[in-house]
């Protein structure tokens, strides 16, 4: 493979620029004084920042634009370009090195001192965002690569000058694996992307094997309240620090408590005996779990505690997490990026805890394989809600061949006694919420695909 090495700059191209991450990288290597080229299938305000920045990119991708742009030393390409791809095709007739996403990011990870590495089926997002603040908040300058728009580098890449780099390491595909983490972390391990993983069992392999990535100098902060716990930790070498709900350990909350937006306040206490006291600006149980995390790498990182209590409840969350959108109406819309049963489950949970008078939830399920594997836990967690709507599966990498539907999480929804619509158009939703809704109710649009214009479309009302 291909060799990333700060102090011998190359020519790299990206096959698929324009992707959050794929961009994030560029503009790391760019930085450094690589030569960045690449391709996207269309304009977007990543690719104009990347245009902005000096790099040349290609608006469809055809072979030629590989000889366009010079000798090129190695291409990084993301999953979703496949072999037939015309530029893929031709750099391997090229004989060009090349290399997948999450392998140039393992790359990138190696020429840091401290590269640190938040995995988890939920909050990955959340909490590598809340570790970024608390290293900005203590000016220790990292260079951050982030799975979403964080507010504080306006956009998910910031490029620092320390030996820190802090990523977002992502199961699917098992892409974590090609990473080269000194600290990791687990939040939680759980039935999802079935598209790719046989079962749960496997989900749990793939963990147990990022969890051995980590040197014997490393450290792993995992969430003690994983099931079978031993089953992931049994034979390693690195340090292990477990975080959770028992005073067993290394890392729990004591003293909980809500404001009046679900917002959490309680106490750190640490193996060692120290303790601090946090209050959040993002609401749920989940979010505290998040932060004790974060709150463990910062520690292992040098982080004082003023920095950690001051950047945590300075941390009002991530585009697309509990993000308030507008008030319309006396209707308060709020935008979440819930996809599994267990994220509506702790989003609705604490929304529940938020001022309103009727909870409404608007759902784009994200899949078919998704759906169909989870359809009774997704039928339950959104439950949750006082009232349900569904907009139409966003199939997003896949096609309809399970012969499933809205319609049917619809009817499950239904078969518990539950207030559930279905829509197959966002005008008809609309429509329907603007007649139903009424002041003082609190409307959540939910789902990783584009449901998120619906409440955008009905401020813009």
């Amino acid at each position: 493979m291909f060799e990333i090495k700060f102090d011998k700059p190359a020519h790299i191209y990206f096959i698929g620029i324009g992707g959050i991450s794929m961009s994030g990288l560029a503009h790391i290597l760019e930085d450094k004084g690589f030569k960045i080229s690449g391709s996207d299938s269309k304009e977007s305000e990543m690719t104009k920042t990347l245009e902005q920045m000096g790099i040349k990119v290609f608006y469809g991708q055809k072979s030629e634009n590989l000889d366009a742009c010079g000798p090129i030393d190695a291409v990084v390409y993301t999953a979703a370009v496949h072999p037939d791809n015309p530029e893929f095709v031709a750099a391997k007739a090229k004989n060009i090195p090349m290399m997948t996403r999450a392998e140039l990011l393992g790359q990138i990870m190696k020429e840091y001192d401290l590269p640190v590495a938040i995995s988890g089926t939920h909050g990955k997002t959340t909490t590598t965002s809340m570790i970024s603040k608390i290293l900005l908040t203590a000016d220790m300058d990292p260079t951050l690569s982030i799975g979403g728009v964080f507010k504080d580098i306006n956009g998910n890449i910031r490029v620092g000058q320390s030996q820190f780099f802090v990523t977002e390491a992502c199961e699917y595909t098992n892409s974590f694996l090609s990473f080269f983490p000194k600290i990791a972390v687990v939040l939680d391990i759980d039935a999802d992307h079935l598209d790719f993983f046989k079962d749960l069992d496997d989900i749990r392999n793939s963990f147990k094997k990022f969890c051995q990535l980590l040197p014997e100098d490393g450290t792993l902060v995992i969430n003690g309240d994983i099931e079978n716990l031993s089953e992931i930790t049994a034979g390693l070498k690195c340090n292990i620090i477990t975080y959770g709900s028992k005073n067993s350990f290394d890392y729990y909350p004591t003293d909980i408590s809500y404001d009046e937006y679900a917002n959490g306040s309680f106490t750190i206490n640490r193996k060692s005996g120290n303790s601090t006291k946090v209050s959040l600006s993002v609401p749920g149980e989940h979010n505290i779990y998040n932060a004790i995390a974060a709150a463990a790498v910062a520690d292992l990182m040098g982080a004082d505690d003023n920095a950690i209590v001051t950047a945590l409840h300075d941390f009002t969350g991530t585009n697309r997490r509990f993000e308030h959108k507008g008030i319309v109406d006396g209707v308060t819309i709020v935008d979440d990026y819930a996809h599994h049963p267990t994220e509506i489950t702790a989003t609705l949970t604490a929304a529940k805890n938020y001022p309103h008078k009727t909870l409404w939830c608007v759902f784009q399920p994200h899949t078919y394989t998704r759906t169909k594997a989870l359809m009774n836990e997704f039928a339950k967690a959104l439950s949750i809600a006082d009232k349900v709507v569904l907009a139409d599966i966003y199939a997003a990498r896949e096609t309809d061949h399970l012969g499933i539907s809205s319609r049917t999480l619809q009817q499950e929804i239904q078969k518990l006694g539950h207030e559930c619509y279905y829509f197959p158009s966002f005008e008809e939703i609309e429509k329907f919420l603007l007649q139903n809704c009424t002041m003082d109710d609190l409307l959540i649009t939910m789902g990783a695909g584009d449901v998120v214009k619906i409440g955008e479309s009905l401020l813009g009302k």
